[in-house]
């Protein structure tokens, strides 16, 4: 079976996390502190704070709560997003306000966006999808023209470049995912960019139960015994070996990015005269795309997908919209119906880094072959 993901894991990776277990110290250390580091080198901004978190989500809730968000206040967010960032949203007491997507980027429609702000909307989430950016000006020309925060989850597209600027370089609050799947991976993780002192400060104390211990000790592999605690706070920090992990990752992420470019360029090649199959409206420059996906007729999706399946070949969903889930299907909703249609349509194919491109040439014929065959 050809899989959807295959993590890159190496012999650098493997030695990292022999040298992190044995220095010793497994909790917030050494490490963390140099993958922050690494991090804010590799978006190239001076004027940003990086702090590193267990996971992509726990960077969304702490996103949330350094944005102020809570009971009574509304969250902008596209329904065609992952459930992390709905459920942070429910956590914080927040209301979620579905937007639509816009049916060529599938990112958040702006658009319609602005006919859900009303005095109680305290933020808007936009999420980058696949290789294919939000439009970031109009993102922070938006948030200035109603006053909000915005909360940029760029969980797809670290490594990415927008207008040539690195993503998480120009974002009010930007929060990158390296769990296991994803691009840059730490076993599990994420790391959360503030544009202020202030806000760092917040997030420390977020990270790890509200305790005002400070980070610098923390990073010297020590720990402070005597300090205060003024908040409700939360076990995210990330550990020492999985900031192991995720610097011999860093490491690599030109050759990461480049070969899931490749892969991706060679797909769009592949399928770009396959009836009834649409690929992404991406040339895959600047880019370190997560995703390959396509979009296909309603009554082709599954058929499709049994057919690979039952060729070797697995595939995904990147995703079921959020208002189809019963937890949040009363919630508040402008018109979704190109979400609607995307949630029929999309499928995602394998991809991942140092792809060999025979098998992006295998899994295209075998795509092109189900419209050959079957559809006729």
């Amino acid at each position: 079976m050809i899989p959807m993901f295959k993590p890159l894991i190496e012999e650098e990776e493997i030695q990292a996390s022999r040298e992190a277990l044995e220095l010793g110290w497994l909790g917030m250390g050494s490490y963390v502190s140099a993958f922050e580091e690494e991090v804010k080198k590799l978006i190239g901004a001076e004027d940003k704070y990086v702090a590193a978190v267990s996971t992509g989500t726990a960077g969304l809730h702490v996103a949330l709560l350094v944005a102020g968000v809570g009971p009574g206040d509304e969250v902008i967010v596209s329904s065609f997003n992952c459930s992390a960032d709905f459920q942070v949203i429910t956590q914080v007491g927040a209301e979620i306000v579905f937007c639509d997507c816009e049916d060529d980027t599938l990112c958040i429609d702006l658009k319609r966006a602005e006919e859900l702000v009303t005095e109680r909307t305290k933020a808007i989430i936009v999420m980058d999808y696949d290789c294919l950016l939000c439009d970031h000006d109009e993102v922070a020309a938006f948030a200035q023209r109603h006053k909000l925060r915005v909360i940029h989850d760029a969980a797809h597209s670290f490594g990415s470049k927008y207008k040539g600027k690195p993503v998480g370089s120009f974002s009010d609050i930007c929060v990158f995912s390296h769990d296991p799947v994803k691009t840059v991976t730490c076993l599990d993780g994420g790391t959360i960019v503030v544009s202020t002192p202030e806000d760092l400060k917040l997030v420390h104390e977020l990270r790890l139960l509200g305790m005002q211990q400070p980070a610098a000790v923390m990073y010297k592999n020590q720990r402070a015994w005597t300090f205060d605690v003024e908040r409700v706070g939360y076990r995210y920090h990330m550990i020492n070996m999985h900031a192991a992990v995720g610097l011999a990752q860093l490491r690599k992420i030109g050759t990461i990015a480049k070969t899931r470019r490749d892969a991706c360029v060679e797909y769009s090649r592949l399928l770009a005269d396959v009836p009834m199959v649409r690929t992404p409206k991406s040339k895959f420059e600047d880019v370190n795309p997560f995703l390959y996906y396509i979009r296909v007729p309603e009554g082709h999706r599954d058929d499709l997908r049994a057919y690979l399946k039952e060729n070797g070949v697995d595939t995904g969903i990147h995703w079921q919209p959020g208002h189809w889930f019963t937890l949040w299907k009363d919630c508040k909703a402008g018109d979704l119906s190109v979400t609607n249609s995307v949630g029929k349509e999309i499928l995602s194919l394998p991809l991942y880094s140092k792809m060999d491109l025979a098998i992006v040439r295998e899994v295209a014929a075998k795509v092109r072959s189900y419209f050959d065959k079957v559809v006729g």
